[in-house]
């Protein structure tokens, strides 16, 4: 296993392109399980969740070929109805293969996920609109097994204790596609990445309105053809690139950003006085000013991103004045701050606040990476602190951050990898 070593205190300068989204591929792969044609995505981030995914597609029948950010998913029948526990446990994501194993071939038998472990995150938003549109469902020896003679429209809410889930709306999307007559989900989840599903499922076919909104529409057809797509860049990268710019006092030029898809961040970080440029899907993003601490509360999209959490927890831990971060998302999503608080950041947790007083400079410690986007913000505090700092646990990043080290090389870091 390896772990990441740091040598804290280089300005990044330069260019840097962002990747497909991590949370758009997942879902669209799980998407071709729904026709027997064959479908071409482009812009496919090279990750573990992704190649977790694509065996995931493999082990149900497709023939899935990876090469140079294409997957070519040829023609050919899901053969398979069962998502085997050693597959789905490596990822959360790979739950959404129920809605369109289900639609399909009105069977599934999908292992319970797996995935970053920040608190709990119950599947039973995805039952319960599954069911709806009249599967009969039961959980045995850790499987969910789901069969129906004919999946039929009907109306799904999909508020949970925590607002909208991005992934039960996939999942109730993909099911309902195929099904007879009309679907409405309601709370639906609005972000970027299931509108670019519902922007794929609709080459195939789908009869599908209002995606981006709290209320989708879904008129079910007999069949569904293969497509060719685009996935959208990724947003989260995309922040994480911006706050590694501002927390190094570097100069970096982001392309391939989805500037609509930032709104949030971008409100947040023009409050805190940062300077940005917004030309033509690049961002200049300049940290040669002084920053001063601001409040965040996560909330479902267009709030700001539970996955943008931990790294704006590392940029104020670093920014004059005191800030609260308030999750809303994941309330238990704080493991990273007694990590932070090793490298010296002074940051308090009461319940769901984290109460943070910004000091001058962090010193580097040895840390370890608890889940996917704690450990980009570990990354980030690395790259402000002085001295060495190791993350351990990198596998984490690996699952979605596609060439992250490479990225932050080419742009000055002094990054390498170490054998545990």
């Amino acid at each position: 296993m390896d772990k990441l070593i740091i040598e804290g205190g280089v300005k990044l300068k330069g260019e840097v392109t962002v990747s497909g989204a991590k949370n758009a591929v997942l879902p669209i792969l799980a998407a071709t399980l729904l026709t027997d044609e064959p479908c071409i995505i482009r812009g496919v981030p090279n990750l573990r969740d992704t190649n977790s995914m694509l065996k995931i597609l493999r082990a149900l029948g497709k023939v899935a070929e990876f090469d140079k950010g294409r997957v070519s998913v040829s023609a050919g029948k899901t053969s398979s109805y069962i998502a085997e526990y050693k597959l789905v446990s490596t990822m959360r994501a790979s739950f959404c293969v129920l809605g369109p194993l289900l639609g399909k071939l009105k069977k599934a038998k999908v292992s319970l996920p797996g995935g970053c472990v920040i608190g709990v995150r119950p599947v039973d938003l995805h039952l319960k609109g599954i069911k709806a549109l009249g599967a009969k469902i039961s959980v045995e020896a850790g499987y969910v097994v789901a069969t129906t003679k004919k999946l039929r429209g009907a109306y799904v809410y999909l508020g949970g204790v925590y607002g909208s889930s991005v992934l039960a709306t996939d999942n109730v999307m993909m099911a309902a596609v195929l099904a007879e007559g009309k679907t409405i989900i309601e709370s639906a989840a609005c972000e970027p990445e299931v509108v670019d599903l519902a922007e794929f499922l609709i080459k195939m076919g789908a009869k599908i309105k209002g995606q981006g909104t709290p209320v989708i529409e879904i008129e079910g057809v007999k069949h569904l053809h293969g497509a060719t797509h685009l996935i959208i860049p990724d947003r989260i990268e995309a922040g994480t690139l911006i706050l590694a710019s501002l927390i190094t006092g570097g100069d970096v030029l982001i392309k391939n950003v989805r500037y609509e898809h930032l709104g949030s961040l971008m409100d947040k970080l023009s409050e805190a006085g940062a300077n940005i440029v917004h030309l033509d899907g690049t961002l200049r993003v300049k940290g040669n000013c002084r920053l001063k601490s601001i409040n965040i509360t996560t909330l479902p999209y267009p709030g700001f991103p539970t996955d943008m959490q931990a790294q704006m927890m590392s940029l104020m831990a670093v920014t004059r004045g005191i800030s609260v971060i308030t999750e809303k998302i994941y309330p238990d999503r704080f493991m990273h701050v007694s990590e932070l608080n090793r490298m010296g950041a002074h940051i308090q947790r009461e319940g769901p606040h984290a109460i943070v007083e910004g000091i001058k400079r962090l010193s580097g410690a040895p840390v370890m990476a608890s889940d996917l986007r704690a450990s980009a913000g570990l990354v980030l505090a690395g790259l402000a602190a002085s001295g060495k700092t190791s993350v351990s646990r990198i596998y984490h990043l690996e699952r979605g951050y596609e060439f992250i080290e490479q990225k932050l090389i080419n742009l000055g870091a002094k990054v390498w990898r170490e054998k545990e």
